[in-house]
């Protein structure tokens, strides 16, 4: 466990900031900033989880919150080796293929699409598609790192968004509250 007796440390004043091998980077760089996206994914989702109280999937996310941790520490490990060990958090194929299985779940509750929808719906729902899109935001840092990154952090990431988005039909009385997008329907 991680042990905090003061918050503020003063390392990173000069904008730099440490690694998990105590290596230290700009704060601007593109790992950094990958982690700081990733974050805020796990804020939004925090801000679903509430606003769906006590809806069963409040324990998915809550596992999925953890598991951004997980990805941040992962991402913050710099090297090619990406087994993990008593030292070293990586994501592993057992948290990719819980997301599979829980999006598998999900989508077997549904009728398929037969338009793209839009981010709303419920309240609920609209949290889940903005955290939906932070995530996507994420996974796009994450792919810019100019360094070696973990196959699985990114497989994670990637399906985390596919898990949120099919989370958001869900909400959305598996999709019959959703918002149908009419293509065109505004020109007037």
């Amino acid at each position: 466990m991680v042990k905090l007796n003061k918050i503020y440390t003063r390392t990173g004043d000069a904008g730099t900031t440490g690694l998990v091998d105590g290596s230290r980077v700009s704060k601007a760089c593109p790992r950094m900033q990958a982690i700081g996206d990733v974050d805020e994914a796990n804020s939004a989702i925090g801000v679903a989880a509430v606003a769906l109280g006590d809806h069963p999937l409040g324990r998915a996310l809550e596992r999925i919150q953890n598991d951004l941790f997980d990805l941040g520490a992962d991402i913050a490990t710099p090297g090619e080796d990406f087994a993990p060990s008593e030292m070293t958090l990586r994501i592993i194929g057992s948290q990719v293929e819980r997301l599979e299985g829980e999006i598998d779940a999900l989508t077997a509750q549904m009728a398929p699409l037969t338009s793209f929808i839009l981010p709303g719906g419920s309240p609920g729902a609209a949290a889940l598609h903005l955290a939906r899109a932070i995530t996507r935001r994420a996974e796009r840092a994450v792919v810019a790192v100019d360094d070696p990154i973990n196959p699985l952090a990114l497989a994670y990431v990637n399906r985390l968004s596919d898990f949120l988005f099919v989370a958001a039909r869900a909400v959305n009385q598996n999709g019959a509250s959703d918002v149908l997008w009419r293509p065109g329907a505004t020109r007037g």
